[in-house]
């Protein structure tokens, strides 16, 4: 389960900019999840939910997870078509080349993070 592996680097981060902010907690994590990551949506969500109740990320207890799965896309290097498609059928569908760029399904990024900062 390499979504384990995954969420971990999230939660160091997100720990890590929180604590520098100056945060008393985590509010919710947006992230973008390439669908070519082959990551599954509910076990990067159950990962969350674990590493979450550890004290190392006790910032994260009660945050929101919201992910955004981004779907294959790719351009003809022949014709210059652009078009979604699933992870395994990558031909170009208006002239059929092989000769294909994935121009968006790799992301893994954190998109945005909202903290609880206290009033001085």
């Amino acid at each position: 389960m390499h979504e384990l592996g995954i969420m971990t680097g999230v939660m160091d981060a997100v720990c890590a900019s929180a604590k520098q902010a100056g945060a008393t907690s985590v509010l919710k994590v947006s992230l973008s999840v390439g669908e070519m990551t082959e990551a599954i949506e509910d076990a990067l969500r159950f990962a969350f939910e674990a590493l979450s109740e550890q004290s190392d990320y006790a910032l994260c207890a009660n945050a929101e997870l919201e992910i955004a799965m981004v779907a294959p896309r790719s351009r003809c290097l022949e014709c210059g078509a652009e078009y979604e498609h699933d992870r395994f059928h990558m031909l170009c569908p208006e002239c059929g080349s092989f000769a294909t760029q994935l121009i968006a399904g790799r992301e893994l990024q954190i998109d945005s993070i909202e903290v609880d900062i206290p009033d001085e």
